[in-house]
């Protein structure tokens, strides 16, 4: 009797790890700073550096994170990062007294459980289980963080304005989640369909690349990474990489303090940031749906649009125009929801399964490398100029690059040609 196709279940385990460990630690972590900010002495550009060493770290790890993968498979790497985001959480709770503190427990050792706990393990199991509809699986895994981001920020913000801006209980809460999903995830996470006797989607699959073999992995895929790394297309998919994460990350440490600055009361200013990750699932799913029908460079640059408008609506905010900050806010939810489900999905479609970790993690280095700042200079413009505008006007020019950038990213036309694709796109393969 044939086994029932087991990929759907790996969706389920998938979007309940996204779910704890992304949204708890990183949406509920915003709240819970900015009610930190008021206890533990430091100005808005080392707050902002918090965010920023936080993201630096998600992507930093990504390098441990692929070797993990490939050397002891997807639970392990899971394990890895529940146990940092445990550490880190209790970190934050119970030790943090100064600046320092703060910077290490969040920046360090939470940005690194979230990165060994979500993007690029999470993806990983997407793309080996999935190809027909890698998409709107996709979609629906890391929907999983906005549902979690809708959920925690009036959650969060209730509990701290209810028990007198006591972090520590938010934080034990975020410790105990992060340890349901090392649960979890070694229950029902499985590292590959081959793994199981099964194929991607269930169906016969075309190729041996698209086989996960284990040791053998590492070896057939350097020709591919190599490639990859001397295309020009590599890096402009890079460049949309950082127009996808830069205005995120600058929004999710600043977009509370921004409202609350401008006349828009704190439970507004929460539920405007619900609405940011509210949309933002609405732009995994639209988008998920649509790169399974068109031009994932289409449907990435679509998402990017979002960034231009919300900076744009984002500027006049003030208290008596509560809409601007809902707008913005779903500005911003859609192009981050939409844009990030093709950067996790733009990379396997490029150059296939096989690849997919190694690459995936240099992305997620080089643009946490870049993006990183993203708080800080935030904060930074916020100290010079009194205000986030400056700021707003930097997002969307960055998005708007990144536009520009994807129109020059090529596809190799068949698997074949990834083991000898054009380098600076200038050469044919023979």
């Amino acid at each position: 009797m044939r086994r029932p196709f087991y990929g759907w279940i790996m969706v389920g385990a998938l979007f309940f790890l996204e779910f704890v460990n992304m949204g708890f630690p990183f949406y509920g972590g915003a709240v819970i700073n900015s009610y930190m900010l008021k206890r533990v002495a430091m100005d808005r550009s080392v707050y902002g550096l918090g965010f920023s060493l936080c993201n630096l770290f998600v992507g930093i790890s990504s390098a441990f994170v692929a070797v993990s993968i490939l050397r002891f498979g997807l639970r392990v790497t899971f394990a890895i990062g529940s146990l940092l985001t445990i550490i880190g959480a209790l970190w934050m709770g119970f030790y943090v007294l100064h600046a320092w503190q703060y910077l290490v427990g969040f920046g360090v050792l939470i940005g690194s459980g979230i990165g060994f706990g979500t993007v690029v393990p999470i993806s990983t199991g997407v793309t080996r289980w999935f190809k027909r509809s890698r998409g709107k699986a996709m979609a629906v895994v890391f929907s999983a963080s906005g549902w979690a981001g809708f959920g925690c920020v009036p959650f969060f913000d209730r509990l701290l304005s209810t028990n007198g801006a006591d972090f520590r209980a938010a934080w034990i809460i975020i410790a105990a989640a992060a340890g349901l999903g090392g649960a979890v995830a070694w229950l029902f996470v499985r590292e590959s369909p081959a793994s199981m006797g099964q194929t991607p989607d269930g169906l016969a699959v075309d190729g041996a690349d698209e086989q996960i073999d284990g040791a053998p992995l590492i070896v057939k895929t350097d020709g591919i990474v190599a490639s990859a790394y001397r295309s020009v297309s590599f890096w402009m998919i890079m460049l949309g990489a950082v127009a996808c994460q830069f205005p995120f990350f600058f929004f999710n440490a600043h977009a509370l303090l921004h409202m609350r600055d401008n006349g828009v009361n704190a439970r507004d200013a929460a539920w405007a940031l619900g609405t940011f990750t509210a949309v933002g699932i609405i732009g995994r799913f639209i988008g998920g749906w649509l790169i399974d029908h068109i031009d994932v460079r289409a449907v990435f640059i679509l998402g990017l649009l979002g960034y231009m408008a919300g900076s744009m609506l984002a500027i006049p905010i003030d208290g008596s125009h509560l809409w601007l900050s809902f707008a913005a806010a779903s500005c911003y939810g859609w192009a981050f929801g939409c844009s990030w489900i093709s950067l996790q999905t733009i990379t396997g479609i490029f150059y296939g399964v096989a690849a997919y970790p190694r690459l995936s993690g240099t992305i997620m280095i080089v643009s946490a490398i870049v993006c990183a700042p993203a708080g800080i200079i935030g904060g930074k413009l916020f100290d010079i100029y009194g205000g986030y505008a400056p700021a707003f006007r930097l997002n969307a020019v960055i998005a708007l690059v990144g536009m520009i950038m994807l129109l020059f990213a090529r596809k190799p036309s068949t698997p074949a040609d990834r083991d000898c694709l054009p380098r600076l796109d200038r050469l044919k393969c023979d």
